[in-house]
């Protein structure tokens, strides 16, 4: 349709009235922390290969670049406690304990591993969000921040697929965010729930959004450029 500025996406194309404008959306980058992508980090401690988190940093910096240049709000997420753990709750000990990771720094906010990994370029504009919780909007202001902006679309990306970032995209549906998740820049350490969680996006036709590919989401945020130096 002429007009249209929309990303390709299954099972249909983002967002569904062909209106993508970079002012609404924001590119969500979750939980790309030292502690998970690190090879002695809380990811590693658990048993998990962390290579695959690490294997999608260059796409999701590419789709930083794309993004903040076509004018769209880019927020990061980490997870972690307090230092003092005032924040965890007896069973959060419990399950910290039965981890491992009892004595240890990992995953709190005055640890080196709380912070995002040095290959994400983290500037001055961009939006930090800090959660206890997997889904963002659970104890945050990220509702609030969305809101006070005006965006209404989401695009994500991050780790994990079936955890973090899973849990704050079916949040973000239910406050009627329109959501997309790139599949190629998320990544779990277990390829067969990465795959059930991208699968899930899109059953009852995208119940929780759409999924599209880095290279398509790239290719509609700079259509936008053509498009308005044509306006």
């Amino acid at each position: 349709m002429t007009g249209t500025r929309w990303i390709r996406s299954r099972p249909f194309d983002y967002p569904y009235d062909g209106n993508l404008d970079p002012k609404v959306t924001a590119l969500l980058v979750i939980d790309l922390q030292v502690d998970f992508l690190s090879s002695d980090g809380y990811f590693a401690r658990k048993g998990y290969d962390p290579a695959p988190l690490r294997a999608i940093l260059p796409t999701v910096n590419a789709l930083i670049d794309t993004a903040r240049a076509a004018g769209c709000l880019i927020l990061h997420t980490r997870q972690g406690y307090r230092a003092d753990m005032a924040d965890m709750t007896p069973y959060e000990r419990w399950r910290r304990k039965r981890a491992g990771l009892e004595g240890t720094e990992v995953l709190l906010r005055s640890s080196p591993g709380f912070e995002i990994v040095p290959e994400i370029a983290v500037h001055a504009n961009d939006v930090i969000i800090d959660k206890t919780a997997n889904g963002a909007f659970t104890h945050t202001d990220l509702d609030h921040v969305l809101r006070a902006r005006g965006i209404t679309h989401l695009l994500f990306s991050g780790c994990t697929t079936d955890v973090c970032v899973s849990t704050t995209m079916r949040e973000a549906a239910d406050r009627n965010y329109q959501c997309l998740l790139i599949e190629d820049a998320c990544a779990s350490g277990d390829q067969y729930a990465h795959d059930a969680a991208v699968h899930m996006v899109t059953v009852e036709d995208g119940i929780y959004g759409v999924v599209s590919r880095a290279a398509d989401v790239i290719a509609g945020l700079r259509a936008l450029d053509v498009s308005s130096a044509k306006s």
